[in-house]
């Protein structure tokens, strides 16, 4: 019985169909590369913001670290991390992060470092959005905020004003 169906099924393999060729034909092909193309330009458009997202979060990530830093060097030092002769504060807050990675470029601002200090993330790109933090001190404690740019492009976004208030053409990133 077990030799009957090997022999019927290797007969199936090796049957011609008459003639007749097993494929798509060329209306068949031309429609799969239609409804391809349809899908990859809906596709498109997602995918790129989502990558946009993605660099925007460099920025988001590295500014709040940059905040926590700063709070933790108010805490040892009484002031904020400033840069002076010999030293960046981004050298003082040892984090690792450099001036410039190819989305943004990370500056600290220290107008008075005993009670405000800013750290800043400006696009790189037009595509993308600048952020702002600020961390204010008083009595001790400290507290951060983080901004963002209520639009894209290459231009700093404005200094926080408070604890709870974004600057000009900003607002708070939640």
């Amino acid at each position: 019985m077990k030799n009957r169906f090997v022999f019927e099924y290797i007969r199936l393999l090796t049957k011609q169909n008459n003639g007749k060729h097993m494929g798509f034909t060329l209306i068949e092909l031309l429609v799969v590369i239609i409804i391809i193309g349809i899908l990859s330009v809906i596709a498109l458009p997602s995918f790129l913001s989502q990558a946009a997202k993605a660099r925007a979060s460099e920025a988001r990530t590295i500014t709040g670290l940059l905040n926590r830093a700063q709070q933790a060097y108010f805490l040892e030092n009484q002031k904020f991390a400033q840069d002076d002769g010999t030293s960046t504060a981004l050298e003082k807050l040892s984090v690792g992060v450099v001036n410039n990675t190819p989305n943004y470029s990370y500056s600290v601002v220290t107008t008075m470092p005993a009670s405000k200090v800013f750290n800043k993330a400006t696009a790189n790109n037009k595509d993308l959005k600048s952020y702002a933090g600020g961390v204010f001190a008083s009595v001790g404690l400290t507290d951060s905020l983080l901004c963002e740019a209520d639009v894209s492009g290459i231009t700093a976004v404005n200094d926080p004003i408070n604890v709870t208030t974004c600057g000009l053409d900003s607002h708070k990133f939640q």
